[in-house]
């Protein structure tokens, strides 16, 4: 009877054991923290400084653990975004270039940040610099919160200027940006051995000269393409008069962020004088280069003009309730003051905060870093990318007709003129 009665005994408690084990495991499995995950699209050393943020934040606490994957460019991640939606393993967050925005957000994909930054766990929306918040509203909702954020910016190579004679603060408008290009370029017979200057025939680029000039992209209620106006046909003209007239201006080969690559490379070798880039690249051509790196306002014509650009962080609706406010957190850490600070130091991306531009950090660093406080300065002048859902996919159009035309040396008109007529066709979709 003893001997069962102590066989039974074991036997409740091993099944009380299992339960119990059972209990802390879900306990154990409620307790630990909500994964995320975070779609980038920063590559090199921007990409290092962003996953260090990363690793911060997972260290900084213990309810949220957020798991970063580089997806490519802007252009990449775009499509990748598309088919994870479509295949219903869409990331929790993602980063996405700001001419992107009103595409997702017109197809509902994302969550709508206002209650969250009016929660327990909110934040102050009025604190973020008012010039990047143009492309983070669609439709009266809040949908997306800068953080790489990014103006064209003049580079200019300030010991080639000084030897030749002029102003190494750069060109302030296109006429001394081509008088400048003209006595910066260096030829040896018919061969250009140094350009004046180069830039991407890029969609960006573009746009900064329309708002120079003051022209638009597309009329105010986003129905109507104003492109093909002539503010905006100028400057068109402007780089093929420079390309084909004065032979002082390279169009770096290669698609989309490739000629990018080369004019920044072209800028570090000393083979050109002048390029138009990123603030973001900031950091990295003032490491890489062996001269005195000046930056500049993109030069005005009517007037100083600029449009915003870079990344912002995006909250996707498919997510579950309890990820949507590990990703919030994670979210409003990433453009938190200190965090936003410690971006802009490392890269050359703007603060998005108002708070951060005016700390007292901030200031100094200013102060010894003039080249850094260029692209906010020129904000006053900035504006949004078109804030319309096709515009992602009309930039492509724009862009391939101005590029047709300079390699042609066509009509810019003409090669305006094709685009306007097939953008009407997806403006009206």
């Amino acid at each position: 009877m003893k001997r069962k009665l102590h066989i039974v005994f074991i036997a409740v408690m091993v099944t009380v054991m299992s339960v119990l084990a059972g209990c802390n495991t879900e306990a154990g499995k409620g307790n630990g923290p909500t994964e995320i995950e975070f779609w980038y699209s920063l590559g090199g050393e921007l990409g290092k400084v962003l996953q260090e943020q990363v690793k911060q934040f997972n260290e900084s606490q213990n309810e949220v653990k957020v798991k970063a994957v580089f997806q490519g460019d802007y252009y990449e991640n775009h499509q990748k975004l598309l088919t994870s939606i479509a295949a219903k393993n869409a990331p929790d967050v993602s980063m996405i270039e700001v001419a992107s925005v009103a595409s997702f957000a017109d197809n509902g994909v994302l969550e709508n940040l206002k209650p969250y930054a009016e929660g327990k766990n909110g934040t102050d929306e009025q604190d973020f610099v008012k010039g990047l918040m143009g492309n983070s509203y669609y439709k009266g909702q809040w949908v997306a919160v800068p953080y790489n954020r990014s103006t064209p910016l003049l580079y200019v190579n300030k010991d080639m200027l000084k030897k030749a004679g002029l102003n190494p603060e750069g060109p302030k408008t296109w006429e001394e940006l081509r008088q400048y290009a003209q006595k910066l370029t260096q030829k040896n017979g018919n061969q250009v051995t140094r350009w004046g200057f180069e830039t991407p025939i890029d969609i960006w680029f573009y746009e900064g000269l329309v708002f120079q000039n003051g022209g638009r992209i597309l009329s105010e209620d986003g129905k109507q393409p104003m492109f093909n106006q002539p503010d905006a046909v100028e400057p068109v003209k402007f780089w093929n008069e420079l390309i084909y007239q004065d032979k002082t201006m390279k169009m770096p080969p290669g698609e989309k962020y490739n000629a990018w690559d080369v004019a920044k490379s072209d800028f570090i070798n000393q083979k050109v004088a002048m390029i138009f880039t990123s603030t973001g690249d900031l950091r990295y051509l003032s490491d890489q280069a062996k001269f005195e790196v000046g930056t500049a306002f993109m030069p005005k014509q009517k007037t100083y003009g600029a449009p915003t650009g870079g990344a912002n962080l995006v909250m996707l609706a498919t997510s579950p309730k309890e990820e949507k406010e590990a990703a919030w957190k994670f979210i409003k850490w990433m453009t938190e003051t200190e965090q936003t600070i410690q971006f802009s130091q490392k890269t050359g991306y703007m603060p998005v905060r108002q708070s951060a531009i005016d700390s007292e950090e901030m200031k100094a660093y200013y102060k010894e870093n003039p080249n850094f406080k260029v692209a906010v300065d020129q904000l006053q002048y900035a504006q949004p990318r078109p804030v319309s859902p096709a515009y992602k996919e009309l930039q492509e159009t724009i862009m391939k007709e101005i590029q047709r035309s300079i390699v042609n040396n066509q009509d810019p008109q003409k090669a305006l003129n094709d685009a306007a007529g097939k953008a009407k066709n997806v403006l009206n979709k």
